[in-house]
C-alpha cells in the first residue's frame, strides 16, 4: 500500500472513487475534496491510496489550519484527517487504517503532537473506526460533527 500525489495522470481515477451508498451522506465526494484542496492550497494534503497499481481510496489531511479563527494564534492551529473515502468494493481490507496511520506519521514528522478528525455521530458512521485507531472525542463539535483527537 502507498499514498500517491494526485496528478494529471491519476486524477480521473480519484474522481471515479465512490463509497457505499449508505455512506454517501457521511463524506463528500472526491471531486469536492479536490476543489477544497485547490482553494486551501498548502493547508490541504490530498493523496490517492494505492494497492499495487490499483487506486482503492482517497485521503486528505489538513495542515496547520485554524477553523473559523479570525486572527489565529499558534495554539489555534491544528492538523489532522480531513477526508477519507475508501472505494465501496475495497472496504474492510485495512486501507483506511493504513491511510490514517500515514497521515498521523506525516503530521508527527512535521513536529505535530496531535491529529484531529471530525465525523458524523450516527449509527453506521465512522466513530467506532476512529476510536479503534486511538481518536478520542474532545467534547467539541464542528457544526454537527464530533471532533476527536489522537495523541501522536
Amino acid at each position: 500500500m502507498r499514498l500517491v500525489e494526485i496528478t494529471t495522470e491519476n486524477y480521473e481515477a480519484a474522481l471515479a472513487l465512490t463509497v457505499r451508498p449508505d455512506q454517501q451522506d457521511l463524506v463528500e465526494p472526491v471531486v469536492h475534496s479536490l476543489a477544497e484542496a485547490y482553494v486551501y492550497g498548502a493547508r490541504a494534503w490530498p493523496r490517492l491510496i494505492y494497492d499495487g497499481d490499483e487506486p482503492v481510496g482517497f485521503v486528505m489531511a489538513f495542515l496547520d489550519f485554524a477553523w473559523g479563527a479570525v486572527d489565529p494564534q499558534p495554539e489555534d492551529l491544528r492538523s489532522g484527517l480531513w477526508r477519507l473515502n475508501i472505494a465501496a468494493d475495497a472496504q474492510g481490507r485495512g486501507y483506511g487504517t493504513f491511510a490514517v496511520d500515514q497521515v498521523c506519521s506525516m503530521i508527527a514528522a512535521r513536529g505535530g503532537t496531535r491529529a484531529y478528525v471530525t465525523y458524523e455521530p450516527r449509527d453506521g458512521g465512522p466513530g467506532p473506526f476512529y476510536r479503534r485507531l486511538g481518536f478520542v472525542p474532545t467534547g467539541e463539535f464542528s457544526e454537527d460533527q464530533v471532533v476527536a483527537v489522537r495523541d501522536l
